[in-house]
């Protein structure tokens, strides 16, 4: 059976007649434009590879608006046109979950376009946004903005995949790219795929058979599919995805395929100063379920002037009870239009959990965690085994008992979902630390951080844990997750600003086995939290050695298991850092 990838899932739109060019659109009122005319063809980038772009005027009466206007634009590698199992086309344009299709209304050009190698466009991939792949963004930006239906301003905008076409773009510095809304994309791919030294489920999924890019809508001219079928044939071609990011175990590894160290290639801090001097406005997005949440809220550090949004929910799902659409526009209104206020807006919007006991929005002129002081707990007792219960260990503000607790790493895990997006408690596998229930309400921004001081029977065993959060009847919640290598454990000063979180370099020079039985240091920055954790809850630390979501994990395991030892209390104090605000 043919699986339709995640995000082709997440990000489609609206089902639309297959035929017309002219779209009539449904319930539209008080709108400016509340037609679309569409039209789609070829464009050929800078070494003559043609891309599949689709082009959305807005329209009244079915006429397009001959008056120029500003653009948006958008790039993926999951099909911005194609048939669903049913037949019907589904279009990422005519969607508002990205507020394209009210951005029409508002009086937008919006387009979209097929990364080489994939939808209906020609050519192969080489990497995953990698520079061709850049520059392919750079030339599409600068041929919508010579066209007579553009105003020369260009704004781009996705998530996810599609965030990191934006970012990646926004590089290169195109001189009509003006703004950019970018969500849930990395500031640093190899921090992120292959965080702590580890590999997980981001990135490493299964590439799609043809029959998926056949199920592309042709462009226009294509008016029998003989072009869609020759595109299709040259994405035989591409690099396989999972195996690209398995075989560069390190920062600086060489890659089989691209043949140079590609996470450097990759990695879009390397190019930020490109995107100050154009003078490009950015804006991130992320939800606090969602691991790239961390990426984006390290992306926004970096850009002063940035602004940063983070609703509750998961991956590149619009945040509930925010006006996403309206805040999308009035973005791009105020740097593509001139329009709006000039008031200087809040340069962080992000959702508390519990806030209020219930949860909302606040705004601030800091960004979530930079106000946040550390406050640690301790880890103190418990027993040496391999069946552990909820309680074996506690977390104390103070007073920790010198001791040592040990686990053997379980393997044999549940199959996760296909892309599960948040991590499930994990504390019947490894060891559990628990605090008593809390007094009152506490508050917490930021990045949690685990401090441990750990020992195996084995030169190298992976570290993930979990922060929970326990209701009073016992019920668990995974609030944040991080993960480390033993031998990734070194640490180095980050080639950008990492709102003071440990970085691990993770460069061949740096990784360092452990001799059986060495107590060493690891310091696990763990995804960002934001909720306020009412009075009666507690809060749970769980260590494991293995997570479900590695899709690797056959190929990884050892055999026998490794035992890890957690060191607490006494000069071996392991503690977790918990963000606390105000």
């Amino acid at each position: 059976m043919t699986r339709t990838p995640i995000l082709a899932v997440v990000m489609a739109a609206a089902c639309t007649t297959a035929a017309p060019v002219t779209l009539q659109a449904q319930a539209v009122s008080s709108a400016s434009y509340p037609d679309v005319v569409r039209t789609s063809s070829y464009v050929p980038v800078r070494d003559g590879t043609r891309l599949a772009v689709n082009v959305y005027r807005p329209a009244r009466d079915g006429v397009a608006e001959t008056a120029p206007l500003p653009v948006i634009f958008s790039f993926t590698p999951y099909r911005a046109r194609f048939k669903d199992k049913d037949g019907k086309i589904e279009e990422l344009a005519l969607s508002d979950r990205l507020a394209m299709r009210s951005l029409i209304r508002a009086g937008y050009v919006v387009a979209t376009a097929d990364i080489r190698g994939k939808g209906a466009s020609f050519g192969h991939r080489r990497g995953f946004q990698d520079r061709t792949e850049a520059m392919d963004g750079h030339d599409l930006v600068e041929w919508l903005a010579r066209q007579p239906f553009s105003t020369g301003k260009v704004g781009m905008i996705g998530c996810s995949y599609l965030g990191g076409t934006t970012f990646h773009t926004a590089t290169t510095a195109p001189p009509s790219l003006k703004a950019v809304f970018i969500g849930a994309s990395d500031l640093d791919k190899y921090a992120f795929v292959r965080r702590g030294g580890i590999p997980a489920q981001f990135n490493t999924r299964p590439d799609e058979p043809p029959e998926v890019d056949l199920a592309s809508v042709p462009v226009d001219a294509d008016t029998d599919g003989t072009m869609l079928r020759a595109a299709v044939a040259e994405h035989a071609a591409n690099t396989p995805m999972a195996a690209l990011w398995y075989g560069m175990p390190h920062r600086d590894s060489v890659s089989a395929f691209t043949g140079n160290a590609f996470w450097e290639e990759v990695g879009t801090y390397n190019y930020l100063d490109a995107i100050r001097r154009a003078g490009i406005a950015t804006y991130f997005w992320s939800n606090w379920q969602d691991e790239p949440t961390a990426q984006s809220l390290l992306s926004a550090a970096n850009f002063p002037e940035s602004r940063f949004l983070a609703g509750p929910g998961s991956h590149c799902v619009p945040p509930p009870g925010f006006d996403f659409t309206g805040e999308i526009t009035r973005y791009f209104d105020l740097h593509l239009k001139s329009a709006g206020t000039s008031a200087k807006a809040p340069r962080a919007t992000y959702w508390v959990e519990g806030l209020n006991g219930k949860g909302g929005y606040v705004t601030s002129d800091m960004l979530p965690g930079e106000a946040s002081t550390p406050q640690g707990w301790f880890l103190s007792g418990g027993k040496s085994g391999t069946a552990r219960s909820a309680n074996d260990g506690t977390l104390l503000l103070k007073g920790a008992r010198a001791g040592a607790d040990s686990f053997t790493v379980q393997y044999d895990l549940p199959d996760p979902e296909y892309f599960a997006f948040w991590a499930k408690p994990m504390d019947d596998k490894g060891l559990s630390y628990t605090t008593a229930a809390l007094t009152k309400p506490t508050k917490l921004i930021g990045f949690p951080v685990a401090h441990l001081a750990v020992s195996a029977d084995k030169p190298d065993a992976h570290v993930f844990v979990y922060l929970d959060q326990v209701d009073a009847a016992g019920k668990a919640e995974v609030v944040a997750f991080g993960r480390l290598a033993l031998s990734h454990r070194i640490e180095g000063r980050a080639p950008y600003a990492a709102m003071g979180l440990p970085f691990h370099p993770g460069r061949q020079g740096d990784v360092m086995p452990v001799a059986p039985g060495q107590v060493v240091r690891m310091n696990i920055d763990m995804t960002p939290i934001s909720r306020v954790v009412p009075a009666g809850a507690r809060l749970r630390l769980t260590i494991a050695g293995a997570d479900p979501r590695q899709r690797n994990l056959k190929d990884i395991r050892q055999n026998p298991a490794p035992v890890i030892t957690v060191h607490h209390g006494g000069t071996e104090a392991s503690r977790l850092d918990l963000p606390l605000a105000q």
